[in-house]
C-alpha cells in the first residue's frame, strides 16, 4: 500500500481553490503551477493551503469529498 495525500491549493492571482489527491503531492502541485492541468491553468500560480497524509487512495477520496462539501469548505476557510 502506498501513502496518498489530499491537497488544497488556492490561486494567487484569483479567488480560486482546488482540492485533489494524489500519492506524489510535490510533483503534483508543480504540475498546477507550471500550467500542466487544463483546468487549473487559468488560475496559475498557487498557493498550498493544506496537505494530509493518508494510509490508502479511499480514505484520501473520503476527505477529498468533504472538503469539497458545504462543510468541508467552511472548515476550510480559516486557512485563506
Amino acid at each position: 500500500m502506498s501513502e496518498y495525500f489530499t491537497y488544497v491549493i488556492k490561486s494567487l492571482k484569483k479567488n480560486y481553490a482546488y482540492t485533489g489527491i494524489s500519492n506524489n503531492v510535490e510533483r503534483r502541485i508543480g504540475e498546477h503551477n507550471s500550467g500542466y492541468n487544463k483546468s487549473t491553468k487559468p488560475f496559475a500560480p498557487f498557493k498550498t493551503l493544506l496537505v494530509e497524509k493518508h494510509s490508502d487512495r479511499k480514505s484520501a477520496r473520503e476527505r477529498e469529498k468533504f472538503l469539497k462539501s458545504g462543510k468541508g469548505r467552511e472548515f476550510l476557510k480559516k486557512y485563506k
